[in-house]
């Protein structure tokens, strides 16, 4: 049972947008990079919601390597690509102007592709791909990030968390939304469980002398230091699939690198070659389909909904309640979250509290009674 104070969507939104504001995010924009942070929460994946507003957005606007206006630069627009250059400015808002241009594109043209390069972290992918799925399309999406994941059979970091990311039309209430890291478990997981007093579970992270480890504070040290690294889906070696979990996180490095000719891997660590600050330079690309070019939305939209209900109603292993369908989770925790608002730990509190105080932002939070 939820136990941590709740804060209104409201409330957090407005909070959100000052605070950005207040470090050179121009208003729009800042509006932009709220919602795509609430959207985490409402999705009830805190990896990626409130818990990350301070320490990678704000965090890095005040160290300088992320600039808070974005100066988008078109390299290449075609009929049906685009490629964009982020300039090191908020990776949320370049991604926005990028898919509402595909997204008119793949209208008119049925398919539409881009990439960005240049570019900062750009929250949950998908949110990105559910633009898409709100005009009645397919979105794909990935993204590169710092090195943290170990490719199989090895133990440095040398590629990150690395997203692949559909959101799928379906005739439901919701629609069927994959949006999971090419990791085990991406870094802001670990930061969450550091920051409840969580260990990180067993078989998720590998040290430099090939053992696992579990204390989330550690693993956050020794990840930046490079002595350790999280392990691709699948887990250690070949057994239980390692390799596969690889291959789909080199896919997303390539993409992500190479559509729009950015720097990969090591490069993206964020240290110089004298262990210094500097930008990130991240890459991300994005892809829409527009059902209406195959046998029509409302086709598309039933089968593919008749396939998530013909999962959820089969046989189910003894004790299990219920099978899920990917989105169905997140749409849940939306209807427990809707009317109630963000929950947020004692450590988010302490930030919140901070920066307005800091800002002399005139805000009252509820868990302050």
């Amino acid at each position: 049972m939820e136990t941590r104070p709740y804060v209104a969507w409201d409330l957090m939104n407005a909070f959100m947008i000052d605070v950005f504001k207040a470090y050179g995010v121009p208003e729009e924009d800042a509006k932009i990079c709220s919602d795509v942070l609430l959207e985490s929460d409402r999705r009830g994946i805190e990896s990626h919601g409130c818990n990350r507003f301070k320490p990678i957005y704000i965090d890095r606007i005040v160290n300088g390597t992320l600039l808070p206006k974005t100066e988008i630069e078109i390299l290449k627009d075609t009929p049906t690509t685009v490629v964009m250059d982020a300039h090191n400015g908020m990776g949320m808002v370049a991604s926005y102007r990028m898919m509402e241009m595909l997204i008119e594109k793949a209208k008119k043209y049925g398919m539409a592709g881009g990439a960005i390069c240049n570019s900062t972290h750009y929250g949950i992918a998908g949110y990105w791909t559910t633009m898409a799925e709100k005009a009645g399309m397919i979105g794909i999406s990935g993204t590169n990030a710092r090195p943290s994941v170990a490719p199989t059979f090895g133990v440095e970091p040398m590629m990150g968390t690395n997203p692949f990311t559909f959101t799928i039309p379906t005739d439901e209430e919701f629609p069927f939304n994959f949006d999971c890291a090419t990791s085990i478990v991406q870094n802001g997981k670990i930061e969450f469980y550091e920051r409840s007093g969580k260990p990180t579970p067993a078989g998720l992270v590998v040290t430099d002398s090939g053992d696992t480890m579990t204390d989330s504070g550690q693993i956050l040290k020794d990840m930046r230091a490079g002595k350790c690294a999280l392990l691709p889906i699948g887990g250690l070696g070949e057994a239980t699939g390692g390799y596969k979990g690889y291959g789909f996180n080199t896919i997303v490095e390539i993409f992500s690198a190479a559509l729009a000719g950015g720097p990969f891997m090591k490069a993206l660590s964020g240290k110089d070659a004298d262990g210094n600050n500097t930008m990130y330079r991240l890459g991300h690309f994005f892809f829409v389909i527009n059902p209406e070019f195959f046998m029509g939305l409302d086709t598309f939209k039933e089968t593919s909904g008749g396939i998530c209900r013909g999962l959820r109603n089969s046989r189910k292993a003894p004790g299990a309640e219920r099978i899920y369908t990917a989105g169905e989770k997140e749409y849940l925790a939306w209807q427990d979250r809707k009317d109630k608002g963000v929950p947020v730990g004692e450590s988010i509190q302490k930030e919140m509290i901070a920066l307005r105080d800091q800002l002399n932002l005139p805000y009252h939070f509820p868990f302050e009674d």
